[in-house]
């Protein structure tokens, strides 16, 4: 297992690395082919000019590695965000906030990650840069062929699994984070959206994008979130039994193929052996939404006019569907606001007496790659056949991660397989504002999932 950040810092202050050596560990790791497709931009000359500024030891990430998804305004940068629609663009004037913040805390920007384009999509597959594979997938000890590696924040999560990064730098709209932490067997944190502004970074929903992270364990995490959300995580010192933990039967546990089943089952028994008090609950059903919800037509809103002028260099899979957006009624859309927020009332009667909620952050483990690419357009049947299983497989991975977005929730998610089994992620989740729980259980059931 890789060092994490605080144990790489602890390093640090006991003079047995610097923050120099540890980053062109990381330099070296994004060279590799298991990085293949990972980054968009390097930014190695930069990342090595920060990590020798005097002071940058004893800041909060201590000049070690940090990738920033593509659609993130760095200065002086453009922000393609995993598109060739926007060639051309002006650079970015000066850092979005997010970036701001992890370079005040001595972040060395070590490159831009690859993305779905426009995030629209929680599969990872780019057409334009290449998809990079999941990492346990196609390096670890499970055989096989390349596998996607999850979105929108593809490259992000792969940077962190291979050791290119501490923190991947990412937004979650749907899953864009926990979807990639779950395929890459790695740590995906969805804070609260408002608690980390979005400003300086191309937008999918303004309703639902959330800037978050990446990270190699929970208690990076916590240090991450404590960065992005300018704030600092209230800890508890609480057991894990005086917790109430609930797994919520509907939709969530549906359809799960037998690699996530034995893993979540596993882990609930695990963490009931150590004590925890788990229910099993039924929850209101997911609030239906016209084609796409609050994604197509407030993505529609940001590209009408760039599709006019560059609409062919769009991947059509995205195109279609911001499209969509377009056949949204006004009126359609007021009420989709209207029963959003009673939505959210009925989840929160039924969830309030949990501390937090356990389900399979995805329902499935990670697909070929080569079962859901783009066809090469020369035979329509194979074109079509890639289409719906893109389509189908895009569906599941965001089934049960979207309902947290669209409860205003946070979400946490966490490795939970063993090795010889392809990656599974345990997701921790509950309402708006309630992301210290989230983060304080999270940590417990990481160290209890880990012995």
């Amino acid at each position: 297992m890789l060092p994490d950040l605080i144990a790489t810092r602890e390093q640090l202050r006991d003079g047995a690395t610097t923050a120099p050596a540890e980053l062109e560990r990381c330099i070296d790791a994004a060279q590799t082919t298991s990085n293949t497709h990972s980054f968009v931009r390097t930014l190695f000359d930069e990342a090595r000019t920060t990590a020798v500024q005097p002071g940058v030891a004893q800041l909060p990430l201590a000049g070690l590695s940090v990738s920033v998804k593509d659609l993130f305004d760095v200065a002086g940068q453009p922000t393609p965000a995993g598109s060739t629609a926007l060639a051309g663009a002006p650079a970015a004037a000066q850092d979005c906030p997010a970036v701001a913040r992890l370079r005040a805390a001595g972040a060395s920007l070590i490159g831009r990650t690859n993305m779905v384009e426009f995030a629209f999509s929680g599969v990872g597959v780019n057409p334009h840069y290449g998809t990079p594979a999941a990492w346990d997938a196609r390096f670890g000890a499970v055989p096989g062929a390349p596998r996607v590696p999850g979105g929108s924040s593809s490259g992000a999560g792969v940077s962190v699994a291979t050791g290119a990064a501490f923190i991947g730098l990412g937004s979650d709209t749907g899953g864009s984070i926990r979807i990639p932490a779950a395929l890459n067997g790695i740590v995906g944190f969805k804070n609260t959206a408002r608690l980390v502004p979005t400003a300086g970074a191309v937008p999918l929903s303004t309703t639902l994008d959330t800037a978050c992270a990446m990270t190699r364990t929970v208690r990076d995490a916590i240090v991450a979130h404590e960065v992005l959300a300018a704030r600092r995580v209230t800890r508890s010192l609480a057991p894990l039994s005086q917790y109430r933990l609930a797994v919520p039967s509907t939709l969530f546990l549906d359809g799960l193929d037998a690699t996530v089943a034995r893993a979540f089952e596993r882990s609930v028994e695990a963490l009931r052996q150590a004590g925890a008090q788990i229910d099993t609950i039924d929850l209101p059903a997911v609030l239906e939404q016209p084609a796409y919800g609050f994604a197509a037509p407030e993505a529609y809103a940001w590209h009408r006019e760039l599709l006019q002028r560059t609409g062919d260099r769009y991947d059509p899979r995205v195109r279609m569907r911001i499209e969509k957006g377009a056949t949204l009624m006004a009126w359609e859309y007021i009420d989709l606001v209207q029963a959003r927020q009673q939505w959210i009332a009925r989840m929160l009667s039924d969830m309030e007496r949990y501390d937090a909620l356990l389900s399979p952050t995805v329902p499935i483990v990670a697909p070929l790659i080569a079962d859901v690419a783009p066809a090469d357009g020369l035979d329509k049947v194979q074109d079509a056949a890639r289409d719906a299983e893109f389509f189908r497989v895009n569906n599941l991975l965001l089934r049960n991660t979207s309902v947290v977005n669209l409860l205003d929730g946070c979400a946490l998610s966490l490795p939970c397989h063993v090795p010889g089994e392809l990656p599974v992620g345990l997701m921790v989740w509950h309402g708006a504002l309630r992301d210290d729980t989230v983060l304080n259980v999270s940590l417990q059931i990481e160290q209890i999932l880990q012995k």
